[in-house]
């Protein structure tokens, strides 16, 4: 970055912090630098991080479970689900046996998670998912395509569940989104291709 002029002992200070996932705010106690320039040096790691992940990611066959998920505040009074105002909503697709990858999404429409998953799975794939109704038409391009619905009390039936990235998701994410001084508006995360 162009305006860093931090001693080497601080920059290498800086990247420890970064890596044993301590927060921005911890961080600038224990190295003694400005909350801001620890902001800039996170967010510059995770676009790094992003750059080298994408460069890796290409679509893979097999068998995968979708799921799209909302993260945020607990409650937010008067409004209730997926129309919950300040949450953040996340795609996640893991395939079994394997990696993970999860998006930040606009919202979770058909039009927002088709293109993702057409662009990380090979058609002739097996895809796992709940009943929301915008995995409609995986079979049409190309998929086997098997639900559980989770409104009519089914959580697994045999090979067909989503809780491999379900636990995924609220294992890995749900401190992920606010530390270390990321905004739910960013999209350079290191979550934001695959990982294992």
């Amino acid at each position: 970055m162009k305006y860093k002029r931090l001693r080497a002992q601080k920059h290498r200070q800086i990247i420890r912090c970064f890596c044993e996932d301590i927060t921005a705010t911890a961080c600038t106690e224990i190295v003694g630098v400005n909350r801001n320039t620890v902001n800039s040096w996170y967010n510059e790691f995770r676009h790094k991080i992003l750059l080298a992940a994408i460069a890796e990611t290409r679509a893979e066959g097999g068998e995968f479970e979708v799921d799209e998920s909302y993260f945020g505040a607990r409650r937010v009074r008067g409004k209730r689900g997926r129309g919950a105002a300040g949450k953040t909503p996340v795609f996640g697709l893991l395939k079994r046996g394997g990696k993970v990858v999860v998006r930040i999404v606009s919202d979770c429409s058909r039009e927002s998670l088709m293109p993702i998953i057409q662009g990380l799975v090979l058609e002739g794939s097996t895809i796992y998912s709940d009943g929301w109704a915008a995995y409609d038409g995986l079979i049409v391009n190309g998929y086997d395509h098997y639900r559980v619905f989770h409104s009519h009390n089914e959580f697994a039936r045999g090979k067909r569940h989503v809780n491999g990235i379900e636990n995924a998701q609220t294992s890995g994410l749900s401190g992920a989104l606010p530390s270390a001084g990321l905004r739910n508006s960013t999209v350079a995360h290191p979550t934001d291709s695959w990982y294992t």
